[in-house]
């Protein structure tokens, strides 16, 4: 069904005489493909030997994907590795966008398994059967074009419904040594099933559906080493929250973080999902924990005894690192001693130990009284998890107290629902006042309708969730979101407050006697097996070719894809500043979710929210920017849709790790649909500077940091350079103030020769149809 290379498109000079393919285990259940252990073993010897040293798992998974082991240049954080993907997986709201994209490239199939997963367009409100036959009909036509088209091309679809991506690709396609990349940033959740997981753009994926080789920079290594074992109250969530506080939102860029050490096999596989998903939240390119005991169990719980079989005998040569394996930062916890923590507001790094955010929180003026606690999610909705934050609201319900908060409860899959309801999970977290939600991403990604305030009041919410960006949630900037473990999500809403410790606080009980919470205790997982629930999922058919996927014209939900226009061949010049960005820029800010979700397939539409929550320096306000044509200020969209009217080419102006957070291409494609040539900043985040050159946009960062102040809002700017555009060679910013001076500074990038092709040629996609052209 699909073809494992492609080499007369990539260019390749890999032979695949004397490969071997002699194990015969699928990837999945729903698909014919194999799994090629004895392939990526082949290919990592080859590397072995070039290399003389000791291999991380990192390493070996990332190199035994190597399009071309033998001539590849592997040194990390320097060279672009060339590599071979085993699938790839596509959340619906990126999908749409993807699919376009791919439809744009003329081929008649995906080379690759690949899937699209329905879980970003149901919105919260009401609860979950309504809130998704709600979510059904408003969103028929994307959802009738997504299974459409995966019909045509060769795509599994998993309906609205079915769950969230990642713990789809839990249950059903991660294994231990694959390699997935996928449309959404916490796609390394599969890392806690030992694979290496990687978050991109559309048209990232669009390369690995087309049969082209993906190109990665060889990322750097930051080992962690576990120690102990978690006890009482701790959770694995709290390694993550611990290890965000230690790293901060950009420690991790341009890296793979692996977990080894003892305290590894304390831990379970969904318990390991979880730490490797909120991972994003460092920056990380992914994370990855070594084959462990615990994915051997869950392997066989979620019936794949035969690649649990597999993985057993691949062990040391492929799933585990090698003794001596180095790493260019070591960090070591403690698990024995680390204690619970809650991270926040407005950023996923703040880390508080639990003990300690009470008095904090009295400090900042943070709203003690909680409003809304939120569990589940991609990052914390295992039987595991819902286990034992039921253990916690039966706890309450025995002494007559239910929650003092709001509380919602968010299956990560239909599986989830399906047995925790079985098993009578569920129960005790409804009774204590929970709402259960549609197994979909809901107010994790800010689909949620919320009713219990209004825009602009103070308050605070704790989830079990792995971003808290500022109205990331609810669209409320007011919003103090708190990150934290769904086990103390629980308690803190039954404790009603910011600064009640479980550990240490006691509760008054319906009789008037106190009680302390004991630490919460859960299964692993079900001992009756998983009941799969309904089934969701459909298969493509053998072929498409009589299949057609239409899309009006006049829609406003989606639109099909134009070229964007070549580079001229000359220097930008007179380019005025559309923005310049203070402080934090995440892809929310450049390409807000909630509402905005809606338009993801239509680009035109969508284009209308392009960074209407950044601040901008000028006045410190957000959507309101000074058009340099009229002197008037407007929306940043409206502005750039002038200046594009005008042929008047403008660039943005950022701060530090700009685009960190979610990997939405939207947040690139947008700047380039209106006219934006260059984004110039102090630093990117990984995912966000590779979707802008993707897009042909220029994607630029100070030599000089402090050159961030020399530009002004009303500068006329060039970039200078371009006609001699090569790896590793400066361009220039040439600013003209409007008092008539000027200045100029040297720029930095990390374009290769194959990303400059993407500039010249207008995009990624340009440059692809001119290949598949000869």
């Amino acid at each position: 069904m699909w073809c494992r290379r492609a080499l007369a498109l990539s260019g390749s000079g890999r032979s695949l005489v004397g490969v071997r393919f002699a194990t015969t285990v699928p990837m999945s259940q729903f698909e014919a493909a194999k799994i090629k252990y004895d392939e990526n073993v082949e290919t990592l010897e080859v590397v072995r030997k070039r290399l003389n040293h000791p291999l991380s798992l990192a390493e070996k998974i990332v190199y035994s994907h190597l399009d071309d082991p033998h001539k590849q240049d592997l040194v990390r954080g320097e060279s672009y590795l060339r590599l071979r993907p085993d699938r790839v997986a596509m959340q619906d709201a990126t999908a749409q966008m993807a699919m376009l994209q791919f439809i744009s490239s003329g081929l008649p199939r995906v080379h690759v398994p690949s899937t699209i997963h329905c879980d970003h367009l149901i919105e919260a409100k009401e609860g979950a059967e309504t809130d998704l036959l709600r979510a059904k009909d408003v969103n028929k036509e994307v959802y009738d074009f997504l299974a459409s088209a995966s019909a045509k091309y060769g795509v599994g679809f998993w309906k609205p419904g079915s769950g969230i991506i990642h713990q789809i690709i839990l249950e059903n396609y991660a294994y231990p040594g694959v390699m997935v990349i996928g449309t959404d940033s916490h796609t390394p959740n599969g890392g806690g099933l030992g694979g290496i997981c990687i978050g991109v753009g559309g048209a990232d994926a669009v390369d690995v559906m087309a049969g082209l080789p993906w190109e990665l920079k060889c990322p750097k290594l930051i080992g962690v080493k576990l120690t102990g074992s978690l006890k009482g109250w701790t959770t694995p969530k709290d390694v993550i929250l611990k290890l965000a506080g230690i790293l901060t939102v950009k420690g991790g860029t341009g890296a793979i973080v692996e977990y080894f050490g003892s305290g590894v096999e304390s831990l379970s596989c969904t318990g390991m999902g979880t730490i490797c998903n909120m991972g994003a939240e460092i920056g990380a390119t992914t994370s990855v924990f070594p084959y462990t005991k615990s994915m051997d169990r869950y392997l066989r719980a979620t019936g794949r005894s035969d690649i649990a079989d597999l993985s057993t005998k691949y062990s040391g040569s492929l799933l585990t690192s090698d003794d001596g394996a180095k790493y260019d930062r070591v960090i070591e916890i403690n698990l024995s001693e680390l204690e619970p923590h809650v991270n926040g507001p407005f950023t996923p790094d703040l880390a508080t130990p639990i003990s300690e955010l009470g008095a904090r929180a009295k400090e900042n003026d943070w709203p003690m009284d909680i409003k809304v606690g939120l569990i589940g999610s991609c990052t914390n909705s295992s039987y595991e998890d819902m286990g034992r934050a039921a253990s916690i609201a039966r706890q309450a319900l025995n002494k007559g107290v239910k929650a003092k908060a709001g509380f919602t409860i968010t299956p990560g899959s239909e599986q989830i629902r399906a047995t925790i309801a079985r098993d009578g999970v569920d129960a005790p977290l409804k009774e204590i006042g929970g709402q259960v939600l549609a197994n979909a991403c809901g107010p994790c990604i800010g689909q949620w309708n919320r009713q219990d305030i209004k825009k602009g009041d103070k308050n605070t919410i704790v989830t079990s969730y792995n971003r808290n960006f500022t109205g990331r949630n609810d669209a409320n900037p007011e919003t103090h979101a708190f990150v934290t473990s769904p086990e103390m999500v629980t308690a803190m809403v039954i404790g009603g407050r910011l600064d009640f410790n479980p550990e240490t606080d006691y509760l008054t009980a319906a009789d008037g006697s106190q009680f302390k919470l004991d630490s919460p205790f859960g299964d692993e997982l079900p001992a009756k097996g998983f009941d799969r629930g309904e089934d969701t999922y459909q298969a493509p058919p053998s072929s498409g070719d009589s299949l057609a996927v239409n899309v009006d014209s006049k829609s406003d939900r989606l639109q099909l894809l134009s070229p964007f226009d070549k580079w001229n061949g000359k220097d930008l010049e007179e380019m005025v500043v559309l923005i310049k960005v203070k402080g934090k820029c995440t892809t929310d800010h450049i390409s807000a979710a909630g509402p905005w979700l809606k338009y993801r397939g239509h680009l035109d539409n969508i284009s209308n929210n392009l960074l209407i929550a950044a601040t901008n320096s000028e006045n410190e306000q957000a959507n309101s920017v000074r058009n340099q044509m009229t002197g008037e200020f407007g929306s940043v969209p409206d502005t750039a849709r002038a200046y594009k009217a005008k042929g008047q080419n403008w660039i943005v102006i950022g701060d530090e790790n700009y685009g960190e957070g979610s990997s939405r291409e939207h947040a690139a494609l947008e700047p380039r649909h209106l006219g934006g040539r260059a984004v110039i900043v102090k630093s990117f985040a990984r995912i966000h500077e590779t979707n802008l050159k993707k897009q042909g946009m220029l994607a630029l960062t100070f030599a000089d940091p402090t050159d961030y102040n020399k530009v002004r809002p009303d500068d006329r700017i060039a970039i200078r350079g371009l006609p001699e555009f090569a790896p590793g060679k400066q361009l220039t910013c040439v600013l003209t103030h409007s008092d008539g001076s000027s200045a100029s500074f040297p720029l930095n990038h990390t374009f290769n020769e194959a990303q400059i092709e993407w500039f010249r040629s207008g995009s990624a996609l340009n440059r692809m149809a001119q290949i598949f052209a000869k």
